[in-house]
């Protein structure tokens, strides 16, 4: 892993946001969109709430960003064409994407520094969780073939799940759990559980398409499913039952984290087609669930 200072932060003191009642008295949605942006998305929130995610700018490019007590704060690699900040642990340590002269590359971004991550030998490599302990997960590609991995302290392990054809691990909680996607022979996609060398097929009930991409230190997962009709849905799977969720408006939905409070965070898809942030707060939740903030993912 390359090292390298983080000199392209620049905070933002303000914040754009729409919060809209969809139950009074169970659930509010806050539409989050970086200002000037002309898409917002969403991937990663801690139990203090700092949410992670990525922008697009007026002149078409893509940024990672770090929202926390009502201030944005734009996150680039050095030198790189594109950053993402795709999952933030409870320290505040921001895990994602950058690319530079065409290669995609993992990163760490702790205590003001980034540390470049690279699987060995892979044509492309993302980072997309991170957990309380620094254990971090992801995609690589070698080829054609997409795998997931663990990365515990400086030792990768690669995850590929009996009989897939492509896996990816997008999340981990404090206890090791991951959760992601992989595609099967016949091409269908699913999400998993891999707990301890348990693995749990995730499928939304008569889903085309099912996404895990989220779990905290309860178990509860959330991520996305393709319906019937094609259309596409955020969903949360807790204590083995489904609920789907869609922030109020939207035409399709995309769950990416939820943290210890039960707070939920994704991207939609408005009438006009325009890509925006969520946050969906219960309003009735216990404060004194936030205690185990030291121990949670938040991802």
């Amino acid at each position: 892993m390359q090292r390298c200072l983080a000199l392209y932060l620049v905070p933002l003191s303000f914040v754009v946001s729409v919060t809209t009642k969809a139950r009074a008295n169970d659930e509010t949605f806050t539409t989050i969109d970086f200002p000037g942006a002309t898409l917002t998305a969403v991937y990663g929130i801690n139990p203090r709430g700092d949410i992670v995610g990525r922008y697009i700018d007026a002149g078409g490019v893509i940024h990672g960003y770090l929202l926390r007590d009502g201030d944005f704060t734009s996150i680039h690699f050095p030198g790189a064409i594109l950053t993402a900040a795709l999952g933030i642990s409870p320290r505040g340590d921001i895990v994602g994407r950058y690319v530079d002269a065409g290669v995609s590359n993992g990163y760490l971004l702790r205590d003001g520094d980034f540390t470049s991550i690279h699987f060995p030998g892979a044509t492309f490599t993302a980072a997309l969780g991170i957990n309380s302990r620094g254990d971090i997960v992801g995609r690589y590609d070698v080829g054609d073939v997409t795998h997931g991995y663990l990365l515990s302290g400086e030792r990768f392990t690669s995850i590929d799940l009996p009989g897939a054809i492509s896996t990816e691990a997008v999340r981990i909680n404090p206890r090791g759990d991951i959760v992601g996607l992989y595609v099967e022979a016949g091409g269908v996609t699913h999400g998993y559980l891999l707990s301890g060398d348990d693995f749990t097929s995730i499928d939304f009930p008569g889903a085309s398409f099912t996404n895990a991409a989220g779990i905290n230190s309860r178990g509860d997962i959330v991520g996305w499913y393709i319906d019937a009709g094609g259309v596409t849905h955020g969903y949360l799977l807790s204590a083995e039952s489904f609920t789907s969720i869609d922030p109020p408006g939207a035409i399709q939905t995309n769950i990416w984290g939820i943290n210890s409070r039960g707070d939920i965070v994704g991207l939609y898809v408005d009438a006009g087609g325009m890509t925006h942030g969520f946050l969906r707060s219960s309003e009735d939740e216990d404060d004194g669930q936030n205690n185990d903030c030291q121990h949670d993912d938040g991802g």
